[in-house]
């Protein structure tokens, strides 16, 4: 178990200080807004739950290179790399279209939260402003989604950590003002966001044709036009990857939008407590990545029996430290908060949120990792449809029962902002069961095939 535990750190913790290095993004951007407005703050909490829903449901769809990438590389078959990647691209251009088009036109998603008509206005900004950074995004998850795949982590951190270098000296520009450039508020750290976006694209494109670990698969060694038959692998793999990541965000999306109708001062507490769920999420996000990074390179390699055992260390791993983590969290509940905010009706808002967050963030470590997982034996379809259930039908379903106290039998205590952190809690648990349970099963039926494949060669 601990020679497992080694591999899976070594590929883990670069990707985890990568993703911490992103979620700063996200939580210099709350911290900094917060003291701008906070009308600001509640405008960068709905444009920001519309933006990560878009950008995550297309993202899911260019993350099946992982996978497929990475059972190319167990089974040392490297030309073929490189064709994927260049099919990953044009994906990527296809849905950067897509995406551009709901931020830059977002009017039919902002009905739903009835904002008032400034947070609406802000949220309008701040969303058209990302959807030209959303290309960029595209284009280097095919980058990271590589680099993962190859074992290769660290070079997505390096970057990850330059561009944090640059965002806080650019939100205080763009947010506050100065140099010429008048304070923008929150749209200023959506326009830095951008900037720095394309810088990470360009520079992954370029290490792509520089790097020596890339030269083996020839991505730029020659242009082809989209390959029907491997565009259309990928989605049968990216697709249903895409719609679960969608479910998963939706629910939180929808959530904000439902919760925005309590008013500016609930929507800036969910936001706190969201953004620490966010930074929470980030360590079994990585172990979820790293573990199917050597999931999928033994199967690639047939060794099944190895694979199997990665993955249950892998999923036990990130549950441990997330139990970690909720004693963390409950220890210093109050000090958090006050780090994002010096409004004590915001504070208090977030407080019951926070405690929740601590299960919440528990169950979110088994089912992250166990979909992970899946994903290396390119499962995707029978996940989407627990996550629908579970996320759509009892988190989202459950929280707007609750929340609004619909039928008038909930208890006041579980009303509110309360009722839909409850019910997402709720509906994070099935869905890390199921996934945990179908796991087994998928796991054990490649095991079976395998054997059965190595006794009939050996005939």
């Amino acid at each position: 178990m601990f020679a497992d535990v080694r591999k899976i750190a070594g590929l883990a913790w670069p990707v985890l200080i990568g993703q911490l290095a992103i979620i700063a993004f996200g939580v210099i951007d709350t911290a900094m807004v917060g003291r701008y407005s906070a009308t600001d703050l509640a405008a960068l909490g709905l444009g920001s739950s519309i933006y990560i829903s878009v950008y995550i449901g297309l993202t899911g769809i260019l993350t099946a290179l992982q996978p497929i990438a990475g059972q190319l590389y167990g089974a040392a078959r490297y030309d073929e790399i490189g064709e994927e990647v260049r099919q990953a691209l044009w994906l990527a251009f296809a849905l950067a279209v897509l995406g551009f088009l709901v931020l830059y036109f977002p009017h039919p998603l902002l009905q739903l939260a009835r904002a008032p008509e400034a947070l609406r206005e802000r949220t309008v900004s701040y969303l058209q402003i990302v959807a030209f950074g959303l290309p960029a995004s595209l284009a280097f998850r095919v980058y990271s989604s590589l680099t993962n795949a190859v074992g290769q982590p660290r070079l997505v951190m390096i970057l990850q950590i330059g561009a944090l270098m640059l965002k806080l000296p650019f939100n205080t520009w763009l947010i506050f003002g100065g140099l010429g450039v008048p304070a923008l508020g929150g749209p200023g750290c959506a326009l830095a966001s951008t900037l720095i976006n394309w810088t990470l694209a360009i520079v992954g494109m370029l290490a792509m044709t520089k790097l020596d670990v890339f030269r083996p698969f020839a991505i730029f060694a020659h242009f082809c036009w989209p390959v029907w038959r491997r565009q259309a692998a990928q989605l049968k793999l990216g697709i249903p990857m895409g719609l679960s990541y969608l479910i998963e965000v939706t629910s939180y999306t929808f959530m904000a939008l439902f919760i925005a109708r309590f008013g500016t001062t609930t929507l800036a507490g969910h936001q706190i407590a969201g953004n620490i769920g966010a930074v929470l999420y980030m360590t079994p996000l990585s172990i979820g990545i790293a573990t199917s990074t050597l999931v999928a390179q033994a199967l690639g390699a047939h060794r099944y029996e190895a694979a199997r055992t990665l993955a249950r260390h892998g999923i036990a791993m990130a549950v441990a430290i997330a139990c970690c983590y909720g004693v963390i969290v409950l220890a210093l509940r109050p000090l958090i908060i006050a780090g994002y905010t010096p409004d004590v009706r915001v504070a208090a808002a977030a407080m019951p949120l926070v405690l929740i967050v601590v299960f919440y963030h528990l169950c979110d470590a088994l089912q992250i990792t166990s979909a992970f997982v899946l994903r290396a034996y390119r499962v995707a379809v029978v996940p989407t449809v627990i996550y629908a259930v579970a996320l759509w039908g009892v988190g989202l379903g459950g929280g707007y029962a609750l929340g609004f106290d619909v039928g008038g039998w909930v208890p006041a205590s579980f009303t509110g902002a309360r009722g839909f952190w409850l019910a997402n809690t709720a509906s994070l648990a099935i869905a890390g069961v199921g996934l945990a349970f179908y796991l087994r099963w998928i796991s054990r039926r490649s095991l079976r095939m395998g054997e059965q494949m190595q006794a009939d060669s050996a005939a």
